[in-house]
């Protein structure tokens, strides 16, 4: 009997893994791809429109390269009341390691080469119509941003001298990337919080690439 329920013991384990392990397998490498791998991200405000909207739903990969013009996931860290507060802010890749990117009055020179920027050119568009106000204005109507700074967004459209400035205001202005850093902008410009204001970011604080937006359904694409 002894014998008996010795050799019964690992024919009930080769029978639980030949009914479980695929199953456990997948499970396994879902979870560990999700740790390690991928992740999703919620759209936060509306530093990225018109490319991206305040709470769409975003695929992110840690584990991709990042490249010129790719739209990341970065840690933004930003003292808050005396209190540091880290971040996850959605950006679009403007700046290499290495880089001089100069904007003269919304044009982009990339180390002395002219560089178009297409996913601008709805907003710089309404910018210079004298529409951007009004879509800052119905802001209001499709999302929970507030009246102040629905407000604040349609005073920085009338006073902006061109769609991309410095802080100060300045359409023409240079900046140089430190080797092992990024320049990350949002493509909102004139009200976007990005490099300009809080500097560039190094590799390590760039969580990974967006590559597919998933919700809202009817937007669902892949990122460019």
């Amino acid at each position: 009997m002894e014998n008996t329920r010795k050799n019964t013991q690992p024919n009930a384990f080769m029978r639980f893994l030949k009914e479980w392990g695929i199953f456990l397998a997948i499970i396994t490498i879902a979870i560990l791809s999700r740790i390690f791998i991928w992740s999703l991200v919620v759209v936060d405000g509306h530093s990225m429109d018109p490319t991206l909207a305040d709470k769409q739903r975003l695929v992110l990969i840690k584990t991709a390269s990042i490249n010129r013009f790719d739209i990341v996931v970065a840690k933004e860290t930003e003292s808050i009341n005396g209190q540091t507060e880290t971040k996850d802010v959605v950006k679009r890749v403007v700046g290499m390691p290495g880089d001089e990117i100069k904007f003269d009055n919304d044009q982009l020179y990339i180390n002395g080469q002219k560089t178009d920027e297409p996913y601008l050119a709805d907003f710089k568009k309404q910018l210079s119509d004298g529409e951007l106000e009004k879509t800052y204005q119905n802001y209001a109507l499709t999302s929970e941003l507030s009246e102040a700074n629905r407000a604040y967004f349609v005073q920085l459209a009338q006073q902006s001298q061109a769609f991309t400035t410095d802080t100060t205001g300045n359409p023409t202005f240079t900046i140089k990337v430190p080797e092992g850093e990024y320049l990350l902008l949002g493509d909102n410009r004139i009200v976007s919080r990005d490099s300009r204001a809080v500097g560039t970011f190094k590799r390590s604080e760039i969580v990974g690439r967006t590559v597919f937006r998933i919700w809202p359904l009817n937007k669902i694409s892949t990122l460019n």
